[in-house]
């Protein structure tokens, strides 16, 4: 192969993962945010799971990036690992719709095909039109990468050292290791099998030395999955040994198969003139035959990773992200991983709302007992809410810089409000709960008809957080009961004023107690102000999904 061959050799890959990439973007823009309902209502069932997985990564050419979104969705809560087996199987079988596209010799029209995207890109304006674009200029170019690397090949069949190097591959253990490590390398099953599918096309290795390649392709695509898993929790480390598992034992069972019977050479006569037809269909094979075994023990495969990586304790101390503490910004290509950052997201407000609520509870706790003894407990909570603030602040600016998807921006601005209220909230918390240290400092005591009333208040506080943190809170009923809730707030907070002044006119009502009781009244009323807030930004969430 001379400097010019090499250099289209380098051309034509480049081409053909720039091609994936385009396609895998074009994805992510047009279904990116679609993702979590698609998997949520079709993965409770295992066999749909398979057609879930199969379906996706058949679209995005990619079961790395379907194995990987399916990582960030074990890691994030959205789907349990028992349903990540049967997606992660179907991926497997939807990556070989890429082998036999290539199969299909679709390099003549690929330029048209690639011509028809780009003018969709550039010429249209909408934006669902110009993602279709994108995705079929990707495959076109992808076609095009392909042609050039064949192209680029064909000499290597009249190399002698070339060939003697190829047949050392019909050594099954050779042909394993040198298919995982390349696809390893490259971090794409498909771009491998690409190549394997243009040197058996230029006549530079035979389909029977071919297979153990392929075998090992199916081991080396793993990689990208585990790299993903690095810093996440267990689960979803567990998912990355299930994907692992499944190639591995496919990979033992075919090497067994081709080496004991004809195999190869059955699968090879049904296109004898069509050498990447031939690796495409044993590369299918593959796949469905080990779905089709592993598919019933999938529940066995769950507990064998959960035997290789069992639960650990480990506690965190000091103020600590729990659910973003090692999630990247949304970047471009990654699909899924918007619906992943949303999810998470979600999960670390929820976890600082439940923090804050218990600061409202233990604040009119402590106001209603003149018990000051609450202030350090709830000061360290509030610094705590405040802590959280921050950084799940900084985390939705940082993603609001990469998201370029309009619906993305709407969710991740209604998040930012929400995070600023519940901040609010606590810090009206801390303000009742600071009241009781002079309450107590002038020994305050309340008449039961004011015990009563406070009690009503951290009763009805209760109920609206509660509510706030139901998992159906971006329904639109749901923001009906908060803001029912608010206008009872503002209803008591007039009522119980004018009982105060009442009171005040009895002479049965200190007038120091009073003044802070009117603070309280205030921060009550704040609190749901504050929660309204957060129920309509929920709400927006909804609406942008």
């Amino acid at each position: 192969m001379g400097a010019k061959e090499f250099a289209s050799l380098l051309g034509g890959l480049a081409l053909f993962l720039y091609g994936m990439n385009m396609m895998s973007q074009g994805m992510e823009a047009a279904a990116g945010n679609k993702m979590k309902q698609i998997l949520e209502r079709l993965t409770t069932n295992r066999y749909l799971g398979v057609l879930v997985g199969a379906v996706i990564t058949a679209i995005i050419q990619s079961s790395s990036a379907t194995t990987v979104m399916v990582v960030g969705f074990v890691n994030s809560g959205m789907m349990t690992l028992r349903q990540a087996v049967g997606v992660i199987m179907g991926a497997n079988i939807g990556t070989t719709i890429t082998g036999q596209l290539i199969a299909l010799d679709a390099g003549a029209i690929a330029p048209f095909i690639a011509f028809l995207g780009v003018v969709m890109v550039v010429f249209l304006k909408q934006p669902k039109v110009r993602n279709i674009g994108g995705i079929l200029a990707g495959l076109g170019v992808l076609f095009i990468g392909m042609e050039m690397m064949s192209t680029a090949m064909m000499p290597l069949r009249d190399s002698k050292a070339f060939i003697d190097m190829m047949t050392k591959f019909s050594n099954p253990l050779l042909g394993i290791m040198a298919g995982a490590i390349f696809t390893a390398l490259i971090q794409s099953s498909s771009a491998s099998v690409g190549i394997l599918q243009a040197l058996a096309t230029s006549g530079a290795i035979s389909f029977s030395g071919a297979v153990y390649v392929l075998f090992g392709q199916n081991i080396g695509t793993c990689i990208t999955a585990v790299l993903a898993s690095i810093g996440t929790g267990r689960n979803a480390k567990r998912t990355t040994i299930i994907h692992l598992s499944f190639n591995i034992i496919g990979t033992a069972v075919f090497t067994i198969l081709c080496m004991l019977t004809p195999l190869t050479s059955w699968v090879g006569g049904f296109t004898p003139a069509n050498p990447a037809a031939q690796i495409a269909n044993m590369h299918t094979l593959f796949n469905i035959v080990t779905t089709i075994l592993l598919l019933p023990a999938g529940n066995l495969l769950a507990k064998l990773a959960e035997k290789i990586l069992p639960d650990v304790d480990e506690p965190e101390e000091g103020m600590y992200l729990k659910y973003l503490k090692n999630t990247k910004p949304v970047t471009e290509g990654k699909i899924g991983v918007s619906a992943i950052n949303f999810e998470l997201t979600h999960k670390e407000i929820a976890r600082m709302l439940e923090i804050a609520k218990k600061n409202v509870a233990d604040s009119f706790t402590a106001f209603l007992n003149c018990d000051d003894g609450f202030i350090p407990k709830v000061e360290e909570k509030e610094e705590y809410v405040d802590f959280l603030n921050r950084e799940i602040s900084k985390y939705i600016s940082t993603n609001m810089a990469h998201e370029s998807n309009t619906r993305g921006s709407r969710i991740l601005s209604a998040y930012f409000k929400v995070t600023s209220n519940v901040e609010r909230i606590s810090d009206h918390a801390m303000n009742i709960c600071g009241y009781s240290e002079w309450l107590k400092e002038k020994d305050v005591r309340f008449s039961q008809e004011v015990r009563e009333e406070i009690l009503q208040m951290q009763q009805t506080c209760e109920e609206l957080l509660t509510l706030l943190l139901n998992e159906n809170m971006e329904a639109l009923d749901e923001l009906s009961r908060v803001s029912a809730l608010e206008q009872k707030m503002d209803d008591m907070t007039e009522d119980y004023r004018n009982r105060m002044m009442h009171r005040i006119q009895e002479g049965t009502a200190s007038g120091e107690g009073s003044v802070l009781y009117t603070e309280m009244l205030t921060d009550f009323e704040r609190i749901g102000d504050h929660a309204l807030n957060i129920a309509q930004e929920m709400t927006e969430v909804r609406l942008a999904e």
